[in-house]
């Protein structure tokens, strides 16, 4: 893959020419943004509630599930047959939104949860894609 190197500021009045120093990535794209090929699965975002961890509905999320949870980590769960993206609240035994309108989800000894794994990047589609169709 072959990279333009431009320099973006707020400012922007121009670009370099495309035929300066084309710049030879050595990693694809999958071994940027996966470190656990094994382990991770991707998914995609629906709802407002964790916009403010600027995760946004339609956003395709990477699970990772080689590691282990930790406390306020933005997580993927099957809540009561539900799949759920929530930060982690160990200590309050917790799902949080990340957006005030959405109370917490205290976890009761009724309710069936497993955690699914650990969201580790997401990404913003700004064009609309025949490969994700919902």
């Amino acid at each position: 893959m072959k990279v333009i190197p431009i320099a973006a500021s707020a400012g922007i009045i121009g670009f370099e020419s495309p035929a300066q120093e084309y710049t030879q990535l050595t990693l694809s794209l999958d071994e940027l943004l996966i470190e656990h090929p094994n382990a991770t699965f991707i998914g995609r975002a629906y709802g407002e509630s964790m916009q403010g961890v600027g995760i946004f509905s339609g956003d395709i999320l990477i699970v990772d599930r080689h590691i282990k949870a930790q406390q306020g980590d933005v997580i993927v769960a099957n809540f009561n047959g539900e799949f759920v993206c929530k930060l982690l609240d160990c200590k309050g035994r917790r799902l949080l939104s990340a957006n005030d309108a959405w109370p917490p989800v205290q976890l009761q000894e009724a309710d069936t949860f497993t955690l699914e794994g650990v969201v580790i990047r997401s990404i913003r589609c700004h064009y609309p894609s025949h490969l994700l169709v919902s």
